[in-house]
C-alpha cells in the first residue's frame, strides 16, 4: 500500500458543467419574474380594464404562492426524488409563465400567477442543494459564487428587460422570454442530472403546512396593502395581523411537538445555519428595498429620466458581480467570516454615504455609492453560504435551502414594506413641521418675493420646496434605519464556527494504490 486516496462522489459527477448551466437557468427565471412583471403592470391594466388595486393581484398572488410553497420544498424533494422536483417545477414554471402570458382576462392571469408561484418556490432552494451536492467542499466556494450571480442578476436586470421586452414588443412578452431558457434547462436536467428516487410511504405534514401557510400568506398580503390601506386603521390588516401571528405560532408549537413536522427543529440547532438564515433575513430586508428607494429618488427629485434612472443603478450589478468571483475564491483561503463582515460593512458604509444624498448630487457619486453596496452584498453573499452550510448534515442540504430562500423573501417583503411606510410617514411629518415655520409674519420669506405667501404662486412654490425638501430628509431617515437594520447582524458572526476540516461527504469511498 503506497497511499490513500479520498475521492468524494462530487468529485466523480459527469457532465457538471452542463448541469451547472441548467441550474444557474432554472434559477435566473424565477429570479427575473420576481421584478420583470412590474414595469409591464400599467400596460396589463389597460389591457384587462383593471383598477390600480386589482391589477396588483398580478404581483401579489406570485409572491404569496411562492412564498408559501418554498417550506414544504425539502419535504417534496425528499418523497419524490430531487430530481423529478426540479424537472416537474421547471416544466410547470415554464408552462404556466406562457398560459400567462396568453391570458385573455384578469382572472386567468391572477390563476396562472399562482401556479407560476407554486412551481418557481422550489426553483431557487433545488438549485441551491444541487449546486452544493455536485461539487466537492473546496470547490462549494466557487460554486456558490457562480450560483450567486443567477440569483442576483435576476432583481437587477428584471426591470430594464421588462421595460424593454414591453415597449418593443408587449407585456406578453415578459413572460414569453422565459420559455427557451425553461426549455433548454429542463432537457438539460432530464439529460444529465443524477437521479435519485424518492422514499415512498412519507406523510405529509398537513397541520404544520397549514399553521405556516396561513402565517405567511397573511403576513404577505399584510405587508402588500398596509400602505394602501394605512395599516392598522384598516380591520382588514389587523385581521391579517391577527392571523400572521396566530399562524406562526401554532406552526413553532406544532414543529416542537409533533413527532413527524414539515420543518425538523434540528435544522436550527446547527449554530451556523441558523446564525446565517438570521443573516440572510437581515440583508434580505435591504435586498429589494434599496433600489424599490432609489428609482423614485432618481426620478421624482433627481428628475433623471426612467432610461438613464436604470443605467445609474446597473453598476450595482458590477459591483456585486466583482465581489461574487473574488469572495469565491477568497473564501478557500481566509476565513468567511472575515470575508461576511467586511461586505456588511460595505452596505452600511454606502447607506451612510447616501444618508448625505441631494438632488444636486453628481452622476459620478451616485454610481460610486451604488458600485459599493454592489461589492458589499457580493463579498457577503458567497461566504455566507458557505459557512452556513458547512457544518449542516448532507440530508438536510435542501430543507436548509428551502428555509434559506423563505427566510430572504419574508426579509424582502418586510424591508419593502417598511421603507416605503416610513418613507411615507416621514414625508408628511416633516411637510407639517417645516410648513409650520412658513408663516406670513416670517421675515426670511421677505428676501424672496418668489415665496410670498399671500400670492397664489408664491403659496404654490412653497409648498412644492417644503414637499421637495421634506422627501429628502425622509429619505436619508429610510437610509439610517437600513443602516441600523444590517449592523447588528456583525454581532451574528460570532455565533459561528469555521469548519477546522472540510468534512468529506458521506458518499465518498477509499480507494487505495
Amino acid at each position: 500500500m503506497t497511499g490513500i486516496v479520498v475521492t468524494s462522489a462530487a468529485d466523480t459527477v459527469p457532465h457538471r458543467g452542463i448541469i451547472t448551466v441548467c441550474v444557474i437557468g432554472a434559477t435566473l427565471v424565477q429570479a427575473l419574474d420576481q421584478t420583470i412583471a412590474n414595469v409591464a403592470l400599467p400596460y396589463m391594466q389597460g389591457s384587462f380594464s383593471a383598477s390600480f388595486d386589482e391589477i396588483t393581484w398580478v404581483l401579489t398572488s406570485y409572491i404569496i404562492a411562492a412564498a408559501i410553497m418554498t417550506a414544504p420544498v425539502g419535504w417534496l424533494a425528499v418523497r419524490f426524488g430531487r430530481k423529478r422536483l426540479f424537472v416537474a417545477a421547471l416544466a410547470g414554471f415554464t408552462v404556466a409563465s406562457m398560459a400567462c402570458g396568453a391570458a385573455q382576462s384578469l382572472g386567468q392571469i391572477v390563476v396562472f400567477r399562482l401556479l407560476q408561484g407554486m412551481c418557481g418556490a422550489a426553483l431557487v432552494p433545488l438549485s441551491q442543494a444541487t449546486m452544493l451536492d455536485i461539487y466537492p467542499p473546496e470547490k462549494r466556494a466557487y460554486a456558490m459564487a457562480i450560483w450567486g450571480m443567477g440569483v442576483m442578476i435576476g432583481p437587477i436586470l428584471g426591470p430594464t428587460l421588462g421595460g424593454y421586452l414591453t415597449e418593443l414588443y408587449s407585456w406578453r412578452y415578459v413572460f414569453y422570454i422565459n420559455l427557451p431558457f425553461g426549455v433548454f434547462a429542463t432537457l438539460g436536467l432530464v439529460l444529465f442530472m443524477p437521479g435519485g428516487r424518492g422514499q415512498g410511504g412519507l406523510r405529509f405534514d398537513w397541520i404544520g403546512f397549514a399553521a405556516l401557510g396561513t402565517g405567511i400568506g397573511a403576513l404577505q398580503l399584510m405587508l402588500d396593502r398596509g400602505q394602501e390601506l394605512d395599516w392598522f386603521a384598516s380591520r382588514e390588516i389587523i385581521t391579517e395581523a391577527v392571523l400572521a401571528g396566530l399562524g406562526t405560532y401554532l406552526f413553532v408549537v406544532h414543529v416542537l411537538s409533533a413527532r413527524r413536522p414539515l420543518i425538523r427543529p434540528s435544522l436550527f440547532r446547527d449554530l451556523n445555519f441558523a446564525a446565517g438564515t438570521l443573516m440572510m433575513f437581515a440583508v434580505g430586508t435591504i435586498l429589494v428595498s434599496t433600489m424599490a428607494l432609489m428609482a423614485p429618488f432618481l426620478q421624482v427629485l433627481g428628475d433623471y429620466p426612467v432610461a438613464t434612472a436604470g443605467l445609474i443603478m446597473a453598476p450595482r450589478g458590477i459591483g456585486n458581480f466583482a465581489t461574487l468571483i473574488v469572495s469565491g475564491r477568497l473564501a478557500q483561503r481566509i476565513d468567511a467570516r472575515l470575508l461576511v463582515g467586511i461586505g456588511l460593512l460595505l452596505m452600511c458604509w454606502s447607506f451612510w454615504i447616501m444618508t448625505g444624498w441631494t438632488p444636486d448630487i453628481s452622476s459620478r457619486d451616485l454610481i460610486i455609492a451604488i458600485i459599493i453596496q454592489g461589492a458589499g452584498l457580493g463579498l457577503f453573499f458567497t461566504p455566507l453560504q458557505v459557512l452556513a452550510f458547512a457544518t449542516l448534515p448532507v440530508a438536510m442540504r435542501t430543507e436548509g435551502a428551502a428555509m434559506f430562500s423563505l427566510f430572504r423573501n419574508i426579509g424582502a417583503a418586510i424591508g419593502v414594506s417598511v421603507t416605503a411606510s416610513l418613507l411615507a410617514h416621514n414625508a408628511q411629518g416633516l411637510h407639517a413641521m417645516i410648513g409650520a415655520a412658513v408663516t406670513p409674519f416670517n421675515r426670511a420669506l421677505e428676501a424672496v418675493p418668489l415665496y410670498d405667501p399671500a400670492t397664489a404662486r408664491g403659496a404654490a412654490l412653497l409648498a412644492a420646496t417644503i414637499d421637495r425638501q421634506a422627501q429628502i430628509i425622509a429619505y436619508m431617515d429610510d437610509y439610517k434605519f437600513l443602516i441600523f437594520t444590517t449592523l447588528p447582524a456583525l454581532f451574528l458572526l460570532l455565533l459561528m464556527r469555521r469548519p477546522r476540516e472540510l468534512d468529506v461527504p458521506a458518499a465518498s469511498h477509499a480507494a487505495m494504490d
